[in-house]
């Protein structure tokens, strides 16, 4: 954790080094005011020289003032740089989610990313703002102290060989036994992410089976489930502090009746014995400072360990070290070329995809059906590297996907996913989330394309109409025509959809077919669908099944050759319909 640290902490190394400066300054000054308390008490109120009271008194108002401004300005700098080393946590740990394929995201779970890159970063960055204070305050307090205690009075300072390691074994027992609470806390708060984000988003199902209570009842679990290791965690500290309370009030009482006989015989000054006993109580306080660091660590420790498993990861698809770019426009830029490819998951002992080549030219539209489970939309996956292949090679334009940079290669794609997902903003936001350079006459023919026209022209505010967080203020057909529309918006070369058409009516559907055949008259298409009526026109219909081609070819030639289309079509359509 403290390499992690040391590393965010570096390019602040000097405004980390001014709240250093400040605070040892503070604590110096600190063990200066005893000293001068006592000499006001021996030297002042003693001999009755009240001038020696004001002098002295002036120049302790003058101490505590240092002190105060030191103070202050150390919880300032100590601030500035714990919220920065924080910002730019979040900002790498942000940038590795983004780097990672669907693979890794799904090895950690988004619940558990989301947790990662805010409640443990915060529990860092608390860590760094009070660390920066406490831990150099605390060590200095400590020793020096003790040193101005023996200053005072050696044998008296004798007491504390008894109550330092006392209140050190107290803190110790129970700082163990907090450390894997601390870290069992942080898993348990991942479930509750978990649960909760299952909850909003599939609100609408939860609500049409009637499950509300039984989601009520596995929130219930999960919530009590970290309810009872923060008690666990509290138990353990209502146990410590009273203990360290103890020790502190009985070590006061001790010095007291101890420093009291020596007072009484002589052997040492009222003054020194107040100062002594403003020494232990600092040295005291120093080791309730450390206690309390003590409480953070664990619990920053475990989120630092979780931070440092996201950084650590290297994503399973990356960039090329030197990539290539294809070669400069020619009348066949877009030709993607699969050439006998696989895919299995990790772990897996069957391949999803294998076997599968083909070609998809520019101006022409490949689509893909086949039933459930037979990997169309794991194919469709595979163009914009969203998984990469683990045999065979994808080509596009000759240049083969491995050996391009992915923002190249995303370029020159729009991809229409199989979940139409919106931005919260507004509607032209989310349009030129494909160009943000587009005019309003290109986002309005975008959606004269998308046939998303109509319904955008009756919002009060047209383009600048509000879109909610995953486009639930519009309905699922209008989500998919926005998104259409987006990829429409960018003008890409090749053009995947995924099963993009499901929500609309048949109308709509043959209108945006046809308008989107005009649009992408030089571009490469691909369409994946479920309903026939939606590829039997396409060029060229590619037929899945359990991972391998089981046909190509247009809808009058598979229908001729290939059982398992004839299967799909006739399970859709009557003969009629088909003839």
């Amino acid at each position: 954790m403290m390499r992690m640290l040391l590393e965010y902490v570096r390019p602040y190394r000097a405004q980390a080094f001014v709240v250093v400066l400040l605070v040892f300054v503070q604590a110096l000054a600190n063990l200066y005011l005893p000293e001068l308390n006592a000499e006001i008490i021996n030297n002042g109120v003693a001999m009755g020289d009240i001038a020696y009271i004001w002098r002295a008194g002036g120049i302790m108002l003058a101490v505590a003032s240092g002190v105060g401004v030191c103070a202050i300005g150390a919880v300032y700098w100590g601030a500035k740089v714990a919220m920065r080393v924080g910002r730019d946590m979040r900002g790498d740990l942000f940038r590795k989610v983004q780097s990672f394929a669907q693979l890794e995201v799904n090895q950690f779970g988004t619940p558990s990313l989301v947790t990662r890159n805010t409640n443990d970063v915060q529990q860092v960055q608390m860590l760094v703002v009070i660390g920066l204070n406490m831990m150099v305050m605390a060590p200095i307090m400590a020793v020096g102290g003790v040193l101005m205690a023996l200053r005072q009075d050696v044998p008296l300072s004798a007491l504390l060989a008894v109550i330092l390691p006392v209140m050190g074994v107290v803190i110790y027992v129970m700082i163990r036994k907090a450390v894997p609470l601390f870290q069992s806390m942080q898993t348990k708060l991942d479930r509750i992410n978990q649960v909760l984000r299952e909850k909003l988003s599939g609100v609408r199902v939860i609500r049409a089976f009637v499950r509300t209570q039984f989601e009520e009842q596995r929130f219930d679990e999960a919530n009590v489930d970290l309810m009872q290791v923060g008690l666990k965690v509290q138990r353990l500290f209502a146990i410590m502090m009273p203990s360290i309370f103890l020790i502190f009030n009985l070590s006061t009482v001790a010095i007291m009746y101890f420093g009291g006989r020596r007072v009484g015989s002589g052997e040492m000054p009222i003054g020194n014995l107040t100062a002594f006993i403003a020494y232990v109580m600092q040295i005291l306080m120093s080791v309730m400072m450390a206690t309390m660091m003590m409480a953070m660590v664990p619990r920053a420790s475990a989120s630092a360990e979780r931070i440092r498993q996201v950084l650590d990861v290297v994503p399973g698809i990356a960039d090329p070290e030197v990539p290539r770019l294809p070669q400069p426009p020619t009348r066949t830029r877009g030709v993607v070329e699969f050439k006998n490819v696989e895919f299995r998951y990790p772990g897996a002992e069957d391949p999803v995809l294998h076997g599968i080549s083909f070609v998809a030219m520019p101006g022409r539209t490949t689509a893909i059906v086949g039933g459930t489970g037979s990997g169309k939309s794991t194919l469709i996956n595979l163009i914009p590297r969203f998984y990469d292949v683990t045999g065979g090679s994808i080509e596009i334009d000759g240049v083969g996907i491995r050996e391009m940079e992915r923002a190249d290669l995303w370029r020159r794609i729009g991809f229409v996913p199989q979940k139409a997902f919106l931005f919260s903003g507004t509607v032209a936001g989310n349009l030129r989330y494909g160009d943000e350079d587009a005019s309003e006459e290109d986002l309005w023919h975008a959606l004269e394309v998308a046939q998303g026209k109509d319904f955008v022209a009756e919002m009060p505010d047209g383009l600048e109409a509000e879109i909610t967080q995953g486009g639930t203020n519009v309905s699922g057909g209008q989500r998919q025509r926005l998104a259409i529309a987006r990829a429409v918006v960018k003008r890409p070369e090749i053009y995947v959809l995924d099963d993009s058409f499901s929500a609309l009516d048949f109308k709509t559907d043959s209108l945006l077919r046809a308008a989107l055949k005009r649009e992408t008259v030089n571009a490469t298409v691909f369409i994946v669908a479920q309903r026939v009526s939606t590829i039997m026109h396409a060029d060229s219909i590619i037929v899945l099944d359990q991972g391998t081609m089981a046909g190509m070819g247009t809808h009058d030639e598979l229908m001729q050759t290939c059982e398992t289309y004839r299967e799909i079509v006739y399970s859709q359509l009557t003969a009629e319909e088909v003839a």
